[in-house]
């Protein structure tokens, strides 16, 4: 076994691989050599960190010194000064927004100070494709007691840890797996499905997840499987995320080869092994009928409910279908209990959620914060702020198919029953924050254009609801609009929200309905005064 004085963390996660870590791996590698401390000092890649505005980030490790904003060639001065003589390099070390000081240590950035992580434990902080760096950080400990267990009481400790579904309808866990455990005849085909296939605009917290900590969701997939009676699990996961798919290829393998995968898992008798299904990019799969449609080669449409998946879902039979956020939660209950896992968040929503910031924010990248947190803490106290001084105008939650909420509504709490009560959710956990400079109306037209779009035009309240709002929206940002085309979106609305087959369609108006809610004043100046506040629609005057 190798020892080394200090570790040096490259955050190799999408975000960042896109600003050359690569080269500042090579560059570490090739700098330690030319110095004589590479069996002193080892480099490694990690998933994200979650500040991806500072990336490429680097973490000095034992001090945990953060140098943001890292280029290949700054590898140099971080080798010789801080590797070699043991001198921070002062002008590489994070700077808050506003605070000249620099915050050396990854434990004092603000960004991360309001944050508790649960299903980001290891992001950031292991080599995503070692096996042994996850086990040696308590992974796979979570499914050897669930195996220690009867199958009903892995799925009692998942319902009373009050887990919900970290997708959409926040439906909960426990009795999701409960209802397909008892599904079928004794001996049927079960299956675990998870669902990777993120399609909301600004939403990239699973494709992290994956990147960052793939065994995490293999666990948890084996804890469901055990629960439930399946054998088989799948991964539908978009096509484009190709670091992601490469992260999760490499970790079924090692799972496998370390016996916790496949054949008599961990000498239990239990049978489990996973697949990866990849998708071409339509957001209507992220549904889950719609999904198991793909998955079983036909085109993606939504399925008429019931049946439901729990009782006839992939090819007919029971299956399981949660995102990867859900599954991630599992693991980390079963091997610290479900009382651990409900001291933190609210009593109606417990635990943590897993948030994307991104739009006119200072931080943007990945948090995970308590249930209950409020929407001004994740953008001003964790996010930084609105940047270059301007004001907060408008926060969406839930990626593109969530509501709005205006600056009046900062202090709720970021929970789905609050959220909910207040018109919107943490749907996909996408929070898009929209400063001063942006018209409303123009925004709205951008929301309703993605559903056009994604429309897979099997039912007609979707296919011809989302064209006629997106037509009415377009017509007043041109300077056409009447208040008919007012009252023509909230009547669409009100067929949408019920008649469509599945939650693409039923979601789409709540986007535009919440900006007409809060910011009707904007649509008025479109409508009856001819023009647009804030100068953005170019054929109305400013």
């Amino acid at each position: 076994m190798e020892l080394f004085r200090a570790h040096v963390l490259v955050c190799n996660g999408t975000n960042c691989a896109l600003k050359a870590p690569a080269a500042i791996l090579k560059a570490f590698d090739l700098r330690l050599k030319e110095c004589g401390l590479e069996k002193e000092v080892k480099v490694v890649e990690t998933g994200c960190f979650g500040l991806c505005e500072q990336g490429p980030t680097v973490v000095v490790y034992p001090e945990g010194t953060f140098y943001a904003r890292v280029k290949p060639e700054d590898v140099a001065e971080i080798v010789e000064s801080h590797l070699l003589k043991g001198r921070v390099v002062e002008r590489l070390v994070y700077r808050a927004p506003e605070k000249p000081k620099p915050v050396q240590t990854f434990s004092e950035v603000d960004y991360f100070r309001k944050q508790v992580r649960v299903v980001l434990r290891n992001c950031g902080i292991i080599d995503p494709d070692s096996i042994e760096e996850y086990i040696a950080r308590g992974g796979y400990r979570g499914l050897g007691k669930a195996l220690g267990m009867k199958p009903a009481e892995v799925v009692d400790e998942v319902k009373r840890s009050g887990l919900r579904g970290r997708g959409g309808a926040g439906f909960p866990t426990g009795r999701k797996w409960e209802f397909a455990a008892r599904s079928g005849a004794a001996g049927d085909r079960k299956y675990i499905v998870c669902n990777a296939d993120e399609g909301e605009p600004g939403t990239f917290k699973d494709r992290l997840i994956l990147e960052g900590d793939p065994h995490g969701l293999l666990e948890g997939m084996a804890v469901a499987g055990y629960a439930v009676g399946a054998s088989e699990g799948y991964v539908y996961i978009r096509g484009e995320y190709t670091l992601s798919i490469e992260r999760l290829e490499n970790a079924i393998k090692q799972a496998r080869e370390f016996g916790l995968l496949g054949r008599d898992i961990l000498g239990s008798g239990f049978d489990f092994d996973v697949e990866i299904r990849m998708g071409a990019g339509a957001y209507v799969c992220g549904e889950e009928t719609a999904l198991f449609e793909s998955l079983e080669g036909g085109r993606g449409e939504p399925r008429i409910k019931p049946p439901y998946p729990t009782d006839k879902g992939l090819w007919g039979c029971p299956t399981v279908i949660n995102n990867v956020e859900t599954l991630a939660n599992v693991a980390p209950i079963m091997d610290r209990g479900w009382e651990w896992f409900r001291s933190t968040g609210t009593p109606s929503t417990p635990g943590t959620k897993v948030f994307t910031l991104c739009g006119d924010i200072v931080n943007g990248g990945l948090i995970e914060v308590p249930m209950g947190v409020t929407l001004r803490e994740v953008v001003y106290d964790i996010g930084g702020g609105i940047p270059k001084g301007r004001t907060f105008k408008m926060a969406q939650t839930g990626g593109t198919s969530g509501g709005c909420l205006p600056p009046e509504m900062l202090d709720i709490p970021m929970d789905y029953d609050r959220l909910a009560s207040a018109g919107t959710a943490l749907g996909s956990g996408a929070l898009l924050i929209i400063d001063d400079t942006h018209c409303i109306v123009d925004v709205a037209k951008s929301f309703a254009r993605f559903f056009v779009h994604e429309s897979c035009g099997k039912c007609v309240p979707c296919r011809e609801g989302t064209t006629q709002i997106y037509n009415a929206l377009d017509r007043m940002t041109k300077g056409e609009g009447t208040e008919n085309d007012i009252r023509l979106i909230e009547s669409l609305a009100s067929v949408m929200y019920k008649a469509p087959l599945c939650p693409l369609g039923q979601t789409a108006p709540l986007p535009v309905m919440s900006t007409l809610k809060y910011y009707r004043d904007e649509y008025d100046a479109h409508i009856k005064g001819k023009r647009c506040p804030t100068g953005t629609c170019a054929a109305l005057k400013g």
